[in-house]
This record gives C-alpha cells, structure tokens and sequence, in this order.
C-alpha cells in the first residue's frame, strides 16, 4: 500500500512537471508569435526626399499654322461672270479687280427706281407752285423734298447694282481656291474667291494652367517645324486667352515671320517657352504619387508611419514633378510599395 500511494505521488509529481513545462513553452512561443505579428504589421516601403532641384523650367507646345489673314471674297450683285483676271497661285493687293459680273438682269430695278424719282420730282414741282400762291405749308413742300433725295439716292443705287461689277479683294495675300469661270452666274453673297496671307502665320497651341502664368504678350518663342530639321523659327506671342477651355488648356497664338515663304499653312509645328531657363523647384519622383499625378496624393513617412498627405502638383518635368503646395523640403516620401499602405499605416524601410 505504501508503494502504491509512492508511485501514485511520483506520477503525480511528474505529470505536474510536465504540465508546468507545456504553459512555460506555450508561454514562450505566444511571446514569440506576438513579437513576430508585431514586426509584421509594418509594411515594408521605399523612400526619397521631396527637393529643391535646379530644374530647365522650358515648356513645349505642339499645334498648326494658320495664315496671317484669310477671306473668302463674295459677289455683291447677282448676275453672269463676263471676266476672271486671276487665277489661283495670284498674288493680289488689296482693292485689286479679280472678276467682272454683268448684272443686266437688274435693269428692272433701275426703271421702276426712275419711275419713282420722276415722281417725286414733279411732286415737289407741284407743291413748290402750290406753296407759292399759299395752297400748302413750308413743312409740306420740305417733306416732299425729302422723298425726292430718297428715291435719287434709290435709283443711283439700282444703276450701280444694274451696270457691270467689280469683285474685289479687301486684302492682300494669294488666291488660294477660284470658285467660277466665265460664264457662272452666282447669286448674291455667293464666294468666289479665297484669298490667304501667309507673309506671316500665326500658330495656335494649347498651354495648360501650370505654365501659362510664365507667358506674355510679345514675348519670343522658338518654334521649330518637323518637316525642316536643323531650323529654329523665332515667333513673337500675339494673344493669350483670357479664358481656359473645358480641359483647363488656354490658347496662345504666336506669330512667325514668312516673308521667304519657308512654311505652308497647316504644317505641324512646336513651340518651346522659356528655353534654356532654369529655376529652384521644389520636386518629387513622379512615382511617389499614389494613382496618377492628378489624384495628387502622396505618403509622407512621419514617426515611423506613412501619413496620406494631399499636394498641388505643378510642372512635369519627365521622372520629377513639381509641387506646388503640401510638402515641405526634405520631407521623406514613399516612392514604392504605397499599394498596401493606409493613412498612418508603420511601415520597415527598405534599401
């Protein structure tokens, strides 16, 4: 009995031990679990540094030219082409004759206006004989004087639309397109001409908010044309919307001289502004934005932590972006591994 009872003790002692070391090991491994989930938690990233870099602040905007001065040149009266002086390719001055129409067709307008006049001159003859034996007023024999000048100018204006018209150019330049020959009738209004100055061109392009602050009316811009390599053009800035378009662009005009006739209308061309200037800018790697640059939203790391911070993004300059607002220089930014990142998320920087 008394091994019974010191054997029950032993196992009973040794099962104790063994259960001591089970919590202690147990014990142990959730510590190490816990200091293990601990480290996990924090997300590992890559870092840069928000800077002020010198940085080439020149902007380059494509678009097309456009003549100078462009008119379409239409008939005044009605009627049949008798004569074409010019053809396409002319060089042509302004007031220059390019084509006669004989409006014969109008002598109807010219005898009713005659029928009209002869009628109020013998009515003015009528009321002056009147007037002078006291039959009618001074104010009626003004009144019938003032029709008389009325239906003079009338029948003037119907012999000028009745007797043979000139076509003629309000400005200098090439006739671009003919749209009649001899023989064509055309309606009154109807075009006849299309007439181009192209000594100069202008050349629209499309700048964006960011930049256009920078520009001024008559400042240079050089200009360089795809289809003549090795040629810069010097342009002069003529007008800068005051009012963007729907995509927050602003259009600018700029004129190039093209008195050697190097350019055609409708060629592609780029405008480079601010050429070779170079400022202090406070930039970032384009890859610390989070999403595309317009969502402008960055991770600034603070305290160990990745703090979801918003910016005013400005210039693209290819690998860096301006900002204009929102960093501070020397701010540490993540340029990788923001996929997993939340507001104040800790995060294990990486080399």
């Amino acid at each position: 009995m008394k091994r019974v009872i010191i054997t029950i003790v032993v196992l009973a002692a040794a099962l104790a031990g063994i259960m001591y070391k089970l919590k202690s090991n147990k014990e142990h491994n959730e510590a190490q679990t816990a200091e293990v989930a601990k480290k996990n938690d924090a997300i590992s990233v890559r870092i840069d540094t928000a800077s002020l870099r010198e940085m080439d602040i020149s902007y380059l905007a494509n678009g097309t030219f456009n003549p100078k001065q462009e008119s379409v040149v239409a008939a005044e009266a009605a009627g049949r082409v008798i004569k074409v002086l010019v053809s396409e390719g002319s060089r042509v001055g302004a007031g220059q004759t390019l084509a006669i129409v004989r409006g014969d067709k109008l002598d109807v307008s010219v005898t009713n206006a005659q029928a009209v006049y002869n009628n109020a001159l013998a009515e003015v003859q009528r009321f002056e004989s009147a007037f002078a034996t006291g039959g009618v007023t001074k104010q009626q024999v003004d009144q019938m004087k003032l029709q008389l000048e009325n239906a003079k100018n009338n029948l003037k204006s119907a012999q000028l639309n009745a007797g043979d018209v000139a076509i003629k150019t309000g400005i200098s330049g090439i006739v671009n397109s003919k749209k009649i020959e001899p023989g064509t009738y055309l309606s009154l209004g109807a075009a006849a001409f299309e007439i181009v100055n192209v000594s100069a061109l202008k050349l629209r392009v499309n700048v964006d908010e960011k930049n256009v602050a920078l520009l001024k009316v008559g400042q240079e811009v050089e200009v360089t044309v795809s289809v003549i390599s090795n040629k810069t053009f010097k342009g002069k800035i003529t007008f800068i919307a005051p009012k963007s378009d729907g995509s927050l662009n602003f259009p600018v005009e700029i004129e190039v001289n093209n008195s050697n006739n190097e350019l055609r209308a409708g060629m592609y061309a780029s405008a480079t502004f601010g050429n070779g200037v170079k400022a202090a800018t406070l930039v970032v790697p384009r890859n610390a934005f989070v999403g595309s640059v317009s969502d402008n939203k960055i991770y600034v790391i603070k305290n160990g932590k990745a703090v979801e911070t918003t910016v005013v993004s400005g210039r693209s300059f290819g690998d860096y972006i301006e900002v204009v607002s929102g960093l501070n220089n020397g701010d540490v930014v993540v340029v990788s591994g923001q996929v997993n990142l939340f507001n104040n998320t800790p995060v294990n920087i990486i080399k």
